[in-house]
């Protein structure tokens, strides 16, 4: 009998998973090996773990990867690349860690163009430290340190890292995915696969933001994070390609 599915093998095969229910994290893990593996580059990719539930990447991978300082993900992995430009060097990260205490090294990271690989995952607030504010929290939505829900003149408003690093020159791909059907599974592969196909034709800087659900500090069930997702969180941050410049380079 043809099989049909098979576990990548980046994934260490004696580990479950230990990431809350409902979490998409797993998924979005299982993708990238996926593409390492189609496009033959796992024994040659490091990749660089922001802080947070993004950093227990390492526990469920089977190849190189290094974690960064809070927020210091896309300074690492412009070291690691710069040193070693054969190297596929992304970095795994979430919006506190990406568009909050690393913002800076972010946005200097896509405005030098690094040729490297951001794999940023949205949710919207902060996991592992215990579900407190995200640059990414939409208005009204409570979280540790906003208990009565973001409130535009006390907090800000969500931040918007595709449309953000869109104003600069020099990213060369920039799309925005989720995992939340069967159908933005398989776009989100493709995104992925593409910003690490620019990264091996040294085409510079790509980030696939990936929207997902975080049921425990969201303070929901499973399914009704996914209704949350789809009824709000993909309302304030609408799917789609925000810069594609793989054509001109």
């Amino acid at each position: 009998m043809e099989r049909i599915y098979a576990r990548t093998e980046t994934l260490q095969q004696d580990k479950v998973s230990g990431f809350c229910p409902g979490c998409m994290h797993g998924t979005v893990i299982k993708l990238i090996g996926e593409v390492m593996e189609e496009l033959e580059i796992v024994d040659k990719t490091v990749s660089v773990e922001g802080v947070g539930c993004c950093g227990l990447l390492m526990d469920y991978t089977d190849y190189d990867t290094t974690t960064a300082p809070h927020g210091r993900a896309c300074a690492v992995a412009t070291g690691l690349k710069r040193a070693n430009p054969e190297t596929i060097v992304y970095t795994y990260q979430g919006d506190g860690d990406l568009a909050a205490i690393g913002l800076g090294e972010t946005m200097s990271a896509a405005n030098r163009g690094e040729n490297f690989t951001v794999i940023f995952v949205n949710n919207g607030i902060y996991g592992m430290t215990g579900g407190q504010l995200a640059p990414t929290t939409l208005v009204g939505m409570k979280a540790a340190t906003a208990p009565k829900g973001r409130d535009p003149k006390e907090h800000g408003y969500p931040m918007h890292m595709c449309e953000i690093l869109g104003q600069l020159k020099a990213p060369v791909y920039l799309e925005r995915c989720s995992c939340n059907t069967p159908q933005n599974v398989i776009k989100t592969k493709k995104a992925i696969k593409k910003a690490f196909r620019n990264q091996i034709d040294g085409k510079g800087f790509s980030m696939v933001e990936i929207v997902t659900s975080c049921p425990t500090n969201w303070g929901m069930d499973p399914l009704g994070a996914l209704d949350f997702l789809e009824e709000k969180m993909l309302v304030e941050f609408p799917l789609g390609v925000y810069r594609d410049r793989t054509k001109e380079v």
